[in-house]
C-alpha cells in the first residue's frame, strides 16, 4: 500500500540532501555554473525575476510563498497547459473541471471554488499579464509563447484584491524581441494528437514592434459515447494572440494584445461509478467511455484585448495604466447528469460574460522607500441559462439569470530597508463590490420520458436584487537576511471572496435565497525562509502557515418533501495549518534536481447542515433554517463529518534533468518527474465511491536540441504508468436522479514527439 506519510518523509530528506549533495569542495565548485533557473533575467547569476508585488523584485526577496515556472522549464517538461503545474507545485490543485476541456478548478492552500455556475466567485486569482480573468470557463490556458508563470500561494488581497482569499496564478507572456524571430512546432502523438503551434515577432520600425502566435489543438477522444456513436474527452482547439508594442523613447512603453480561443471539443460527461435506476445499467469498463444521451457538441469561445502603458518619469517613480476588456461564450448540447442513454437528469445550459477593466499604477523607487500605489475598476456581467429535464418527474425546470458587478478599489504596498538587512512591508487594500442579480426559475411540464403528472406552469423563482460588499484586505511583513543570500520572513494577509447570488435559488422553499449571501473572509498567519546556496546552485524555500476561514459560503440541502433544495449560506468556518518546501540544485554540470513538498492539515471549526427533526432528536441547534421554515428541523454543526473538497494531506514532486553535450551535434536533455498525492476527497461530504485514493505519477522527456538552437526534436510522455484517477464528480443517489454517481478522469498515458525550428 502506498504510504503518503512515508514518502512525504523521503522527499523532506531527499530534498535536504540535495543541499548537502551540494556542498562545495574546491574543485567541484570550479567547473559547476549556478543553477540556470532563471524566469525573467539574470541568467549568470541564476537570479529570479519576478512581479509578484506589481513591481520587478528579485524572487528572494519578496516575502510571499510562491513557485516560479520559466517557459524552459516547462518546455522540458512537457507541459501543454497550466493545470500541468499541480505536478511541481506545492498545495496547488489546477484541474480541468466537469464537462468540458477549457474550464478550471482551482484551488491553493485547501481554498479554491469547485462549482463553475455563474455568480459564483472564485478563491484562486488568475490573471495574464496583470489582467484579470473572472469566469472558469476557457481559463484552462494554453502554455505557448510565454515567458514564466508565477503561483503565489496565499492570501492577495492587497495587491490583487477581491477573490485571491487562496492564492494567485500569475501568466506572463514574452514579450517581443528587437530583433526578428520565429518559431514553428509540431506535435505527434496517442490518441491520434496533431498539433501545430507558430509564433513570431519582428520591428517595423525603430520604435514599433509587431507579433503574433497561433496554435491548433487535436486529439481523438479518450473513450466513446456510445449511445451517439462519438468520441467522448476528445480535443479540437484553436487559440491565437497577437500584439504590438510601441517604444518611442527610453520613458514610454505600450504593448496592445489580442487573444482569442475556439474550443470545439465535444463535452465530457464522466464515468457512472454505480448501477442506473430504475434500468440497472452497469457501469462501463472503461472509465473514458459513457452512454449519456443528451448530445455531443461543445462550444467555449473566449478572448480579450488589453493596452498597457508604461511612462517611466524618473528613476524614481513609473506610472502604468492597464486597460482591459473579456468576453466568453459556452454554448453546446449541456451536461449529462445521469449517464444514461434517458433524460433522467440532463441538463442543456450556456453561458456568457464579459469584462472591462481599468488598473493605474504608480511604482515608486526611493531609496530605502519602495512601493507601489493604485487604483482600480471593472464592470463585469455573467449570465446564463440552462434547462434541467427531469425524466422521472415529468418535468423541465429552466433556470436563468445574470450578476452584474461592478468592482472599485483602492491600493498601496511599500518595503522600507530598516537596515541592510532588515526591512519592513505594508500594505492595504480597499475593495467595494456592487451587485445586481436576476433570477428566473420554474416548473415546465414535459421531458423525453414521460413521468407522474406535474404542475404545467410553476414560477418558484423571479426576483431582482442588489447588494454591496466592502472589505479592507492589509498586509504586513518582515524579512531579515540572516546571511548573504539567505532570507527569513513572517507575514500575516487578509483575503475576500466576493458575496453573492445563488442562481440555483428556489425562492419559494427558501424566501432568504433572494437576500444572497456575504463574502468570505481568510486571515493567513505565514513563516518562511529563501535561500540561494552555494554560489547559486542551489536553491531552498520553506513556509509554514495557518489560515482562519471564516464565512464560508456552503451549499446546504434543505427538504422539500420526498426532496430537497440547495440553499447557499455563510455557515462554514474552518482552520488550515500546513507547509511548503521546495527546491533544486545543480548536482553537477550535467545534471540539475528538482522538488517540491506540501502538507496541509484543514479542519472545519463550523459546518452548519439542516436536519430534520432537530432539536426533538436531541441535537443542537446553531441556525434556524431559511423563513418561513418547509420542515421540521435546523442548522447543526457537522463540522466532524465534513472535509476539505481537492485538498490531499501530502503532495509532492521529485525530479532529475540530465544534459550530455554532443559537440558539433548539438545537446540531449532528459527528464524525468515523479509526483504524489494522498487521497483526495471531491465533495466536503466523504463519498467512497467518488474519493479518489493516493496516487503516484511519472512523467518522462527527451529533447535533442541543435549547436545553433534552430531545431529542436523531443519525445514527451506523461503519466507513463497510465494510471487512472478522479478530478471531479457528481453525486446524485437518489431514484429521481437515477442513483447518479459520476467520476471524471484525468488523461491517461499520452505520447508525443515534437519538432521546432526557430530562428
Amino acid at each position: 500500500m502506498f504510504d503518503t506519510a512515508r514518502l512525504a518523509r523521503v522527499a523532506l530528506l531527499g530534498g535536504l540532501a540535495l543541499a548537502a549533495l551540494t556542498a562545495p569542495t574546491s574543485a567541484w565548485a570550479q567547473d559547476v555554473a549556478p543553477a540556470s533557473t532563471t524566469a525573467g533575467a539574470g541568467a549568470d547569476s541564476g537570479e529570479i525575476i519576478v512581479t509578484a508585488r506589481r513591481r520587478e523584485e528579485s524572487e528572494i526577496d519578496v516575502p510571499i510563498a510562491m513557485t516560479v515556472n520559466s517557459a524552459e522549464q516547462l518546455d522540458i517538461r512537457g507541459a501543454a497547459d497550466i493545470t500541468a503545474l499541480q505536478r511541481t507545485t506545492p498545495n496547488l490543485t489546477l484541474q480541468v473541471s466537469r464537462g468540458t476541456n477549457s474550464t478550471l478548478t482551482a484551488f491553493i492552500r485547501g481554498i479554491g471554488q469547485q462549482d463553475p455556475l455563474w455568480g459564483f466567485e472564485p478563491g484562486v486569482g488568475l490573471y495574464v499579464d496583470d489582467v484579470y480573468i473572472a469566469r472558469p470557463q476557457g481559463a484552462v490556458l494554453d502554455i505557448f509563447d510565454i515567458e514564466r508563470i508565477e503561483v503565489l500561494r496565499g492570501p492577495q488581497g492587497t495587491l490583487y484584491g477581491r477573490n485571491t482569499i487562496g492564492g494567485a496564478v500569475k501568466y506572463v507572456t514574452r514579450k517581443l524581441s528587437r530583433e526578428p524571430e520565429f518559431k514553428a512546432r509540431a506535435e505527434v502523438g496517442t490518441y491520434r494528437e496533431l498539433n501545430f503551434i507558430v509564433s513570431g515577432s519582428a520591428p517595423l520600425t525603430d520604435t514599433f514592434r509587431m507579433g503574433a502566435a497561433l496554435a491548433r489543438y487535436s486529439r481523438d477522444g479518450f473513450g466513446d459515447n456510445l449511445t451517439l456513436k462519438r468520441e467522448h474527452a476528445n480535443r479540437a482547439v484553436f487559440a491565437g494572440r497577437i500584439s504590438l508594442e510601441f517604444e518611442p523613447n527610453d520613458q514610454l512603453f505600450f504593448r496592445l494584445a489580442a487573444d482569442k480561443l475556439w474550443d470545439h471539443s465535444n463535452i465530457n460527461n464522466g464515468h457512472r461509478e454505480t448501477p442506473g435506476f430504475p434500468v440497472p445499467t452497469p457501469p462501463l469498463a472503461d472509465k473514458y467511455d459513457t452512454l449519456a444521451g443528451i448530445g455531443y457538441r461543445g462550444r467555449v469561445h473566449t478572448g480579450g484585448v488589453s493596452l498597457t502603458g508604461d511612462w517611466h518619469v524618473s528613476d524614481q517613480v513609473t506610472l502604468r495604466s492597464i486597460t482591459a476588456y473579456r468576453s466568453g461564450s459556452t454554448r453546446g448540447d449541456g451536461i449529462d447528469f445521469d449517464g444514461l442513454p434517458q433524460p433522467y437528469f440532463d441538463i442543456p445550459g450556456f453561458y456568457d460574460d464579459d469584462q472591462f477593466s481599468q488598473e493605474l499604477q504608480a511604482q515608486l523607487d526611493l531609496g530605502r522607500l519602495s512601493g507601489v500605489l493604485g487604483a482600480y475598476y471593472m464592470d463585469a456581467t455573467a449570465a446564463g441559462a440552462f434547462y434541467a429535464e427531469l425524466g422521472a418527474l415529468g418535468i423541465t425546470q429552466p433556470t436563468s439569470g445574470s450578476v452584474h458587478t461592478k468592482s472599485y478599489a483602492l491600493f498601496g504596498d511599500f518595503s522600507f530597508d530598516v537596515t541592510d538587512r532588515f526591512s519592513v512591508s505594508v500594505g492595504a487594500r480597499w475593495t467595494q463590490d456592487d451587485k445586481r442579480a436576476k433570477v428566473f426559475k420554474a416548473n415546465y411540464l414535459g421531458v423525453a420520458v414521460p413521468g407522474p403528472s406535474a404542475v404545467p406552469f410553476q414560477v418558484l423563482t423571479n426576483y431582482t436584487n442588489s447588494r454591496s460588499f466592502s472589505e479592507f484586505t492589509p498586509r504586513f511583513s518582515a524579512t531579515y537576511e540572516l546571511f548573504d543570500d539567505f532570507n527569513v520572513y513572517a507575514a500575516y494577509g487578509r483575503g475576500f471572496k466576493s458575496g453573492g447570488f445563488d442562481m440555483r435559488g428556489d425562492a419559494s422553499v427558501t424566501p432568504a435565497t433572494m437576500l444572497g449571501y456575504d463574502p468570505e473572509i481568510v486571515d493567513s498567519y505565514e513563516a518562511g525562509f529563501k535561500s540561494q546556496l552555494f554560489g547559486g546552485r542551489v536553491r531552498l524555500t520553506g513556509a509554514v502557515f495557518h489560515a482562519s476561514y471564516n464565512g464560508q459560503q456552503v451549499t446546504t440541502q434543505v427538504p422539500v418533501g420526498n426532496s430537497a433544495v440547495s440553499f447557499v449560506d455563510n455557515v462554514g468556518s474552518s482552520r488550515i495549518n500546513g507547509a511548503e518546501l521546495e527546491g533544486n540544485a545543480v548536482l553537477a554540470d550535467w545534471l540539475t534536481a528538482n522538488f517540491a513538498l506540501g502538507y496541509i492539515d484543514a479542519k472545519f471549526k463550523r459546518y452548519a447542515s439542516f436536519v430534520p427533526g432537530a432539536p426533538a432528536n436531541g441535537l443542537a441547534c446553531v441556525a434556524n433554517p431559511p423563513s418561513p421554515p418547509t420542515a421540521v428541523g435546523c442548522y447543526v454543526d457537522v463540522s466532524n463529518a465534513r472535509v476539505f473538497q481537492n485538498t490531499p494531506k501530502w503532495n509532492g514532486s521529485i525530479g532529475l534533468t540530465v544534459r550530455h553535450k554532443l559537440g558539433d551535434a548539438g545537446e540531449l536533455a532528459l527528464n524525468g518527474n515523479f509526483n504524489f498525492r494522498s487521497s483526495t476527497h471531491l465533495f466536503e461530504t466523504p463519498i467512497p465511491a467518488l474519493d479518489q485514493k493516493a496516487y503516484q505519477l511519472f512523467d518522462l522527456s527527451a529533447a535533442w536540441t541543435s549547436a545553433n538552437d534552430h531545431w529542436r526534436f523531443g519525445v514527451y510522455a506523461r503519466n507513463l504508468f497510465d494510471e487512472r484517477y478522479k478530478t471531479g464528480g457528481y453525486n446524485f443517489p437518489t431514484p429521481v436522479f437515477a442513483n447518479s454517481v459520476i467520476s471524471f478522469y484525468a488523461p491517461p498515458r499520452t505520447v508525443k514527439a515534437t519538432l521546432e525550428y526557430r530562428y
